[in-house]
């Protein structure tokens, strides 16, 4: 493999091309080779002239020698923009501040996660009961010498003598399963590989089951579609060739399976899919008739029509919550041990989307999404109302987790302008304590956070989040303003903090986040009208919401930047071809910008009730009509653009956006900065070590800040 950062130094020093702060005179872009790749689809001829860089970074050198050339010349610029130290300082220290996770209770142990402020990954700590003193477990800081191997999930065994945890390394979407001792807290010689999109589920106390696929073949790991995964059952203290095929669909190649356990350890629950799309099909294990009918499984839900969520099982009774015969989702019950169980409805839909819902103690604690912010509620177990639950404000609150019994539970808070709080709930009193609140180095009622609607192009209402200082505001006049949205896959956009967020709120910019179709929000209906023929609803609703800042006189007409990730990637890449002259500058990160192949690679062929199927005429068409890569508009004025990917990103090959910013490069588009910039030992986003994020975000807010006009004299002044 190519060593991308000893290239780097060469080539930072005998580049040609003077590059002036953040206005271009002359930046002279690598050159990229182009091949005469030439396809005919459906009548329609299809030049890809980029193909060659879809190559995985490690295994081809001249994608590497280009990856290194192009951040060459996209470090040299980033590093003159004046701002950007300014931002780093910035965001480095609203990032230093001390954060927990949710505990989880197992046994009379109690285990979290907690960064002391700008560690690059967070610790994991036990206590044994919830006044005893922290101990640390697990220390994912001292895993690898860049900081870029993580601890990505765990769980505790029923009793808490066992924890099973898996690893990331370099932002890989691939796991590496590990157990430790939590008494002694040293790890057993137990090592799972091959794991991904897994669940990880205790049985008993003697193994757990876990989801994988067949190890690929050399040279493929990172990026060849996966197919065959498959559920086993490993044994503690034998070797992963001894695991037990549990559950598998060879006739079936595509489908993808998960497991999870009822808390009480009765019944295992295998969870199907065939795509992205929240279309299940669900079937049991009973886990105590296990020894007479080894792994048999019992069908309770078949034809991928609709979303189950498991909420709890106790016994052989299940609850769920479905949006069966519910677009906005309800909470049902079924009872495996009567002679022929039939699922009944304990609390119907509602007007808000019931998004998740957990059993504690006797009760039932519904998670509500209303106009895109949380509420929650209690009810008994057969749906009776007890109690609201108080969270104040817009914001986002998760957790609520448990076991039926007990006395308590924990939930997190968090808005725009406030980080997350920790919160414990006495079940009994509904009386709510901290566990852990953050310190932080500003004052959030400093910050007004509206939520406005706004018509779209075809009448649509749709909700937007607008954010920024009350003087600001009270002053009335347009703020240079980041855009961002998403966009799809059912995801719902809900309020949350961001150190990057908050130094370019700091700073005197706005922030909007637009709640598209295609997203969670507002149920199924609201899914499926940003999906499929449907998905240019998604650009008009996102063209529309940059149209309404302008005109209500929140953005400046000049100073309207866009932002958005994975498949908000896609969105700002789509919508900037389409208006190129509505916005100051645009960062499509992680993106999937062709869609006539994005489901040759990796998870891309789960993507297709979101985005069609590219091999259906219909489909191809639709797709070909917005896709980033194949409509570059030459001719036309282009934005500033900086596209952000990772080397390791296996879950939207980076491959999209070479290519991507390589047909950028050569149109004629304007004189702007088109630039791509690719991190190494990084992939789609979880697990990045926090220096990296800081360094991000400061090359990203410098880039905004240039084009939008945000000045941060003011801001520095202020704090001086």
């Amino acid at each position: 493999m190519v060593r991308l950062r000893a290239v780097l130094g060469l080539l930072l020093a005998t580049l040609a091309g003077p590059i002036s702060g953040g206005t271009m005179t002359d930046i002279r872009y690598p050159e990229t080779r182009r091949d005469d790749v030439v396809e005919t689809r459906f009548g329609e001829t299809i030049a890809d002239p980029y193909r060659w860089l879809e190559a995985d970074v490690r295994e081809a050198p001249p994608v590497a020698d280009w990856v290194a050339r192009e951040n060459a010349v996209t470090r040299t610029y980033l590093d003159a923009l004046p701002q950007r130290a300014h931002f780093l300082e910035r965001i480095r220290t609203l990032t230093n501040y001390e954060r927990f996770g949710l505990p989880e209770k197992a046994g009379a142990r109690y285990f979290y996660m907690r960064n002391s402020g700008l560690q690059n990954q967070a610790q994991l700590f036990v206590r044994d009961g919830l006044a005893g003193v922290p101990r640390l477990l697990l220390d994912p800081n001292a895993w690898a010498a860049d900081g870029a191997t993580a601890l990505d999930a765990w769980k505790p065994s029923l009793n808490g003598q066992y924890l099973l945890y898996s690893v990331q390394d370099g932002g890989t979407d691939w796991r590496v399963l590990h157990v430790l001792d939590v008494r002694t807290g040293k790890p057993l010689a137990d090592e799972v590989r091959w794991a991904k999109y897994t669940g990880l589920a205790w049985v008993g106390e003697e193994g757990f089951l876990y989801s994988r696929f067949p190890e690929p073949a050399p040279g493929t790991a990172f990026q060849g579609a996966t197919f065959d995964q498959a559920i086993y059952f490993h044994r503690l203290g034998t070797p992963q060739a001894e695991d037990e095929l549990v559950y598998s669909t060879p006739e079936h190649p595509g489908y993808g399976h998960t497991a999870r356990v009822t808390q009480d350890g009765r019944l295992a629950i295998i969870t199907t899919t065939v795509s992205t799309d929240a279309r299940y099909e669900v079937r049991a294990i009973d886990l105590k008739a296990r020894a007479k009918l080894g792994w048999k499984t019992v069908p309770l839900v078949s034809g991928f029509t609709d979303d189950w969520r498991l909420v709890e099982g106790v016994g052989k009774r299940l609850w769920y919550v479905t949006n069966w015969n519910a677009p906005r989702f309800r909470l049902v019950s079924i009872d495996l041990g009567q002679r022929n169980p039939q699922w009944t409805q304990i609390v119907p839909e509602g007007a808000a989307i019931l998004e998740r819902a957990g059993i504690v103690g006797n009760a039932v604690i519904l998670n509500y999404l209303r106009d895109a912010a949380s509420h929650a509620e209690v009810v008994s177990l057969d749906g009776r109302p007890a109690r609201a639950i108080t969270l104040g404000g817009f914001g986002t609150a998760s957790g609520f987790r448990g076991r039926p019994g007990d006395p308590e539970t924990f939930y997190s808070f968090t808005s725009f302008a406030c980080p997350s709080a920790i919160y414990r709930m006495d079940m009994e009193t509904g009386q709510t304590a901290p566990f852990a609140e953050p310190g932080v180095c500003f004052d959030p009622q400093d910050y007004l956070v509206e939520q406005r609607f706004y018509a779209s192009k075809d009448g649509t209402r749709v909700p937007m989040f607008i954010v920024r200082r009350k003087d600001l505001a009270r002053a009335g006049k347009p703020l240079p303003t980041l855009l961002y949205g998403y966009g799809g896959f059912d995801v719902a956009l809900t309020p949350g903090f961001s150190a990057i967020r908050m130094a370019w709120l700091e700073a005197g910019g706005a922030f909007a986040m637009a709640n598209l179709r295609g997203g969670g929000e507002y149920g199924r209906e609201w899914h499926e009208a940003g999906t499929g023929a449907n998905k240019q609803n998604v650009f008009d609703d996102f063209i529309a919401a940059a149209e309404y800042l302008i005109r209500e006189g929140i953005a400046k007409k000049d100073g309207l930047a866009i932002q958005g990730g994975s498949n908000g990637g896609l969105l700002v890449g789509a919508v900037v071809n389409q208006r190129p002259d509505l916005f100051a500058a645009a960062v499509p990160q992680v993106g999937v910008m062709d869609m006539l192949r994005f489901d040759q690679f990796t998870a891309g062929r789960y993507w297709v009730d979101d985005y069609g199927h590219p091999d259906r005429e219909a489909d191809f068409k639709v797709l070909r009509a917005y896709s980033p890569y194949h409509n570059i508009a030459s001719g036309r004025d282009y934005p500033p653009i900086l596209v952000t990917t990772a080397d390791t990103d296996d879950r939207v090959v980076p491959g999209h956006s070479f290519k991507y910013a390589a047909a950028l490069q050569h149109a004629s588009i304007g004189n702007r900065p088109h630039l791509i910039r690719i991190e190494t030992r990084a992939g789609h986003g979880s697990g990045k070590p926090t220096d990296k994020a800081i360094e991000e975000g400061a090359d990203i807010l410098a880039f905004l800040a240039q084009w939008t006009g945000l000045s941060v004299d003011a801001a520095d002044a202020a704090r001086r």
